[in-house]
């Protein structure tokens, strides 16, 4: 199993080394999907680090017996997780491997990157674990990336991801998470497109809702997007809410 791989290498067969939204940018490029380039830094090197760095157990122990019905413990102890997760020294091979990939993908300048969270846990009817981990923008410099991708990786322990696994019986130890590190684009309009109404099902439109600037303000609930509805065969706009 690599550590890490470009966008290039992946398929949606990959979910359990680069999560869902790693597996997803692979496939959309496979498809010739114009998608900003990048590299996964895989569940793998989340696993080795945390098993070799001795976290992994330190965090077992934090966990072990843990009220996750009482707020102030369920924060204090993701608190502690974090810093345990965002200290790990990463190993040397590694972390000269991460900048290695980042040169490549930077050409002559260090550029403006993403840092992105791609947990393998699959979501399931009865369980989705999308939002639940964080996304750094406009990330740039070799260290710069070194911090974001712990602190990706200590993402996994924020208190209501933890109250989830609990609640839905998920090993904290099994779940791991992959971090997609991509070409920044400055947006001046992005947007969400569902090829399925998410409200009522409708297979015959699609729904797209939009914001200037940055997606990551709809994705955290920041702005409120406009919204558009289509019909999928004519693809004209059949209803609309917008600010302007």
């Amino acid at each position: 199993m690599e550590d890490i791989v470009w966008f290039s290498q992946v398929t949606k067969n990959d979910v359990g080394l680069v999560g869902g939204k790693g597996a997803n940018l692979g496939e959309l490029l496979r498809n010739n999907i114009p998608v900003p380039d990048g590299f996964i830094v895989t569940s793998q090197a989340y696993f080795e680090s945390i098993l070799t760095s001795g976290a992994l157990d330190r965090i077992r122990g934090i966990l072990y017996r843990i009220d996750v019905d009482n707020p102030a413990e369920l924060d204090q102890k993701a608190r502690q997780c974090q810093k345990e997760v965002k200290n790990i020294e990463i190993d040397v091979r590694l972390k000269n491997k991460i900048i290695n990939y980042y040169e490549k993908l930077s050409g002559t300048k260090e550029i403006f990157v993403a840092v992105r969270s791609s947990a393998t846990a699959e979501d399931l009817p009865e369980a989705s674990f999308a939002g639940q981990q964080a996304t750094f923008l406009n990330v740039r410099g070799k260290q710069a990336l070194i911090t974001a991708v712990l602190a990706a990786w200590a993402s996994l322990f924020e208190a209501r991801a933890i109250f989830y696994r609990v609640q839905k019986n998920f090993d904290h130890f099994k779940v791991g998470i992959a971090t997609p590190v991509q070409k920044m684009v400055q947006s001046e309009v992005s947007g969400v497109m569902f090829t399925i109404d998410p409200v009522t099902n409708d297979k015959t439109k699609i729904i797209v809702e939009s914001v200037f600037g940055l997606g990551e303000l709809i994705v955290q609930g920041e702005a409120t997007p406009d919204h558009y509805e289509l019909d999928k065969s004519s693809l004209k706009i059949v209803q609309k809410s917008a600010k302007i």
